[in-house]
């Protein structure tokens, strides 16, 4: 009696876990899938400096805003046939916490820039775990709408609303001023109208402030001229603890390509010739010093070092790993 009744329990458990599992199956396959990635942030510990890399959206760099010799756009679109990942690029902006003070240098694109690809800061900042309103200064490198858009909201809000921006003054004069808007292309016209209304709020706030590139803004921040690509695009070396890292704005845009032909500009240069020079001066000086560089172009999140290989120079992105570490086990191998 006890085997019987035994074997009608196994029987009944048995059916009971097919119908489970015969019930769980279907509803696997039927799971949506999400198109959406995970807010981006990563991490990484300069001295006492907390950096923190905050997505903005990812694109393709187009190949016709590059500019350079035939022999070395013929030897780009070669490449590109071999990798048709050689253009990508990312959107990033950067947050130090300095332990004092929260600082973004950027702001990324917001909705004034790249038709729906970017816009995405802000919710990476919070998934980081900080709000718009503890952001304290904006450090700005230069005011095309890939860098300020995250600023503003088209209808005019300051999405910053404690922040005090800083741009240097031949930057804010440039493409602040109407009557060189009136004179430039038609093709530039636009950046001269996003710069505007998106620097309007902070203006009237008055939160706008600009610099001569010679007096302090922020304890142990040195300001960069790098001249070329806009009248006064600026970079921002952050040091603490002897280490040290640079937020180098549009120094480069399509990393595969520039790092091995610092040469080539692109179509957004205001001084092409200026841009090239600037490179060529910045790029061996890096590559010879233990200088974490921040560059919102490259692929995020846009942290890493340069090394000379042959004529030219690759990035070495940190590593998916303890922040904490990171920049002391690479200054150890240097």
């Amino acid at each position: 009696m006890l085997k019987r009744t035994s074997m009608r329990f196994v029987g009944v458990l048995l059916a009971a876990l097919a119908s489970v599992v015969g019930g769980l199956t279907p509803a696997r396959a039927a799971a949506p899938q999400h198109q959406d990635q995970v807010p981006g942030f990563f991490r990484l510990k300069v001295g006492d400096l907390e950096v923190t890399s905050l997505y903005d959206g990812a694109a393709v760099f187009d190949l016709h805003w590059l500019k350079a010799e035939t022999a070395t756009m013929d030897g780009v679109v070669k490449a590109l046939n071999e990798d048709p990942h050689l253009l990508d690029v990312s959107d990033t902006a950067f947050l130090v916490n300095t332990g004092k003070q929260l600082i973004l240098v950027d702001a990324g694109s917001g909705t004034w820039f790249g038709g729906g690809a970017f816009g995405h800061l802000v919710e990476s900042l919070r998934s980081a775990g900080y709000t718009p309103e503890e952001v304290d200064l904006v450090l700005v490198t230069h005011l095309h709408s890939d860098h300020i858009g995250g600023l503003t909201t088209r209808d005019g809000k300051r999405v910053f609303p404690n922040a005090e921006i800083y741009v240097a003054k031949s930057e804010s004069d440039f493409w602040l001023s109407r009557e060189t808007a009136a004179k430039a292309p038609k093709e530039v016209q636009p950046f001269f109208e996003s710069a505007q209304a998106i620097a309007a709020p902070y203006i009237k706030a008055g939160k706008w402030h600009t610099f001569n590139g010679s007096e302090p803004i922020v304890d142990g921040v040195q300001l960069v001229s790098l001249s070329g690509h806009t009248p006064g695009h600026t970079g921002y070396e952050f040091s603490s603890k002897e280490q040290k890292i640079l937020f180098w704005g549009d120094t480069i845009h399509a990393h595969n390509v520039q790092l091995q032909h610092p040469e080539v500009t692109v179509v957004f240069d205001i001084d092409p010739t200026a841009a090239a020079a600037t490179r060529k001066q910045l790029l061996p000086k890096l590559a010879h010093e233990d200088v974490v560089i921040a560059s919102p172009h490259m692929l995020f999140p846009g942290l890493g070092r340069l090394h000379e290989e042959g004529n030219g120079y690759t990035w070495a992105p940190v590593r998916f790993t303890d922040p904490w570490v990171e920049h002391a086990s690479s200054s150890q191998q240097h």
